[in-house]
């Protein structure tokens, strides 16, 4: 089995980011979203996005933003790749490409179409599934997305209610290429926990080993 990657989500801080780099994350994840408790000033995103070290990655996370404030938000802040976690259909998606993250809400019923959409489309890297609308850990049917994402090409990124002690699981039912958390290594609302960090990161890798 190949290494499964890390991103850690809703940095806020210089503190947050040192503790998911030294933990062995392989990207970190901006949230440009106004209505978020994880949300950061792009400029501010921008004096750690630009501190990262190499082959770490940024990704800034957006929802339902027009397209002229996606180009705004990425002049001040660009970033490695761009997540889009709302309702943006195909020609926003087009406009914000290439390395676009398609971020999609698991529904059992239509899993495979919203795989199926997105797979078609160039511009997209990679699909990240998520038990919720975002950051508010909720888990989905590991078993259920398992089976939808066989005969899908693009890479699958799982997210959704994970933490240090369920993330080896869910790994291994559903063999994703990245997971992704936020909540999980939280504190409280908003505040990650190096600790649970360094837990998740270990129990990753754990996992990988079998």
């Amino acid at each position: 089995m190949s290494r499964t990657r890390i991103k850690i989500c809703g940095i806020r801080d210089e503190d947050s980011a040192v503790a998911a780099i030294e933990a062995g994350a392989d990207a970190l994840g901006f949230v440009f979203v106004r209505s978020s408790p994880r949300y950061i000033d792009p400029a501010l995103a921008w004096s750690l996005a630009s501190a990262l070290p190499p082959f770490v990655s940024s990704v800034g996370v957006f929802m339902n933003a027009s397209v002229d404030h996606f180009c705004d938000v990425e002049e001040t802040c660009p970033t490695t790749l761009a997540q889009l976690h709302g309702s943006e259909d195909e020609a926003t998606v087009k406009q914000c490409g290439p390395g676009i993250v398609r971020g999609l809400r698991f529904s059992a019923d239509t899993i495979d179409a919203d795989l199926a959409r997105w797979d078609a489309l160039d511009e997209v890297d990679a699909i990240l599934v998520d038990g919720s609308a975002g950051g508010e850990g909720t888990t989905l049917d590991w078993e259920r997305l398992g089976a939808a994402i066989e005969p899908i090409s693009k890479r699958i990124i799982l997210a959704g209610g994970l933490t240090p002690a369920n993330v080896g699981d869910a790994i291994r039912i559903v063999r994703p290429y990245a997971v992704d958390v936020s909540s999980g290594v939280e504190r409280e609302r908003g505040v990650k926990d190096p600790t649970l960090i360094e837990a998740f990161c270990d129990a990753v890798r754990h996992a990988d080993r079998g």
